[in-house]
């Protein structure tokens, strides 16, 4: 298979993953083939790449970080929970809201560190695609499984790794505290605007710190994650060691995930560009060792990502090495001057040094 933005992908072409909608359904499945209708739909939903079946790259999946039916729980799960806490008629009747929170997420992130730590190793891939208004749904347990990566790589113990995980799952629950509209504003923010935009750190605080069962380090993850290196962040301008660690890995995972995912005033960064990003946020945004670790794990171009070469070639990522991250494997899919080759063929980027990857298609 191979991963192709949308405005590349033909009719005729089928789907090799499936597309999820906001609720961790399935959308558009594995094997769908793919019309005008489809592709057109896909664009107005915000979905601007697809995973499609490829007889030249059939032997190429990428590997999953998640298996679909965990995030398809985990998405559930967080679907639920937050448009519970959406329903004001909920509170104005005076019952318990979401009464099993800590339960329902400690269960959750523990069937994401099951996944995890199932791997061969720790490499990070995502590879979910899902429709625009599902982005804060997937968010949240993208954010959930950066998370558990970069505390398993911190050597935390297991009461350690559920903290944080669960402060990770439910990080941005104070955003349903935040009116619909201005989450959905695409221009800037006006003054007023932001002030409201950033209670959600407090609000999300507020909301988890009454729940017996969930640790009040986890709800630090929820006021702390906008909180940057060098005082810069939000609500209380902590610097340095003054923000708890969890908020600080749960800060990087959040941005990390933000910048690789498509939202409605920009195209999604790639992962070399987020990275790029990152590093120049060291012990300004993050703790530079924080997000040296953090980078450490990230696949920066993901098996099957189609992309161009600077010899005008054409190939899709077929192998990651740990130790050359930014030199993967390519499959030649076309040569520079457009012929298809009789059979494709594998170069190896880190021993073709006169070789570069110039984007990603």
């Amino acid at each position: 298979m191979r991963k192709l933005q949308i405005g590349s992908v033909k009719p005729g072409d089928k789907l090799a993953k499936p597309i999820f909608q906001d609720n961790g359904r399935v959308l558009l499945g594995e094997g769908v083939e793919l019309n005008d209708r489809y592709i057109n739909r896909l664009q107005n939903l915000g979905v601007d790449v697809v995973y499609i079946e490829d007889g030249k790259t059939e032997d190429l999946i990428p590997e999953e970080t998640l298996r679909d039916e965990t995030r398809r729980q985990a998405v559930e799960a967080i679907y639920k929970t937050m448009n519970t806490f959406k329903d004001q008629s909920v509170i104005m009747k005076g019952r318990a809201i979401a009464p099993d929170l800590g339960r329902t997420f400690r269960n959750v992130f523990g069937q994401i560190m099951t996944d995890l730590t199932a791997r061969p190793n720790m490499m990070v891939n995502l590879t979910n695609i899902h429709v625009a208004d599902a982005y804060l749904f997937h968010h949240s347990v993208n954010v959930a499984m950066l998370a558990g990566v970069l505390g398993i790589a911190k050597g935390y113990n297991r009461n350690q790794l559920e903290e944080l995980g669960i402060g990770a799952l439910l990080f941005d629950i104070g955003m349903t505290k935040i009116p619909q509209k201005l989450i959905e504003k695409v221009g800037p923010l006006t003054a007023d605007e932001r002030v409201v935009m950033e209670s959600h750190t407090k609000e999300g605080f507020d909301i988890l710190r009454k729940y017996h069962d969930i640790s009040i380090v986890s709800a630090h993850c929820a006021l702390q994650h906008h909180e940057r290196y060098d005082g810069s962040g939000y609500p209380r301008r902590l610097k340095r060691d003054d923000i708890h660690m969890y908020a600080q890995i749960v800060g990087i995972a959040d941005v990390y995930d933000a910048l690789t995912s498509p939202r409605p005033h920009r195209k999604r960064h790639t992962p070399s560009e987020a990275i790029e990003f990152l590093f120049a946020a060291g012990n300004t945004y993050f703790d530079f060792d924080l997000i040296k670790l953090f980078c450490k794990h990230i696949s920066i171009y993901p098996v099957s990502t189609t992309v161009l070469l600077s010899s005008g070639q054409v190939g899709v990522v077929s192998l990651n090495s740990e130790l050359a991250l930014h030199r993967p494997r390519v499959r030649i899919i076309r040569e520079a001057d457009g012929r298809e080759p009789a059979s494709p063929y594998d170069l190896e980027l880190k021993d073709e040094l006169h070789l570069t990857i110039v984007k990603e298609l």
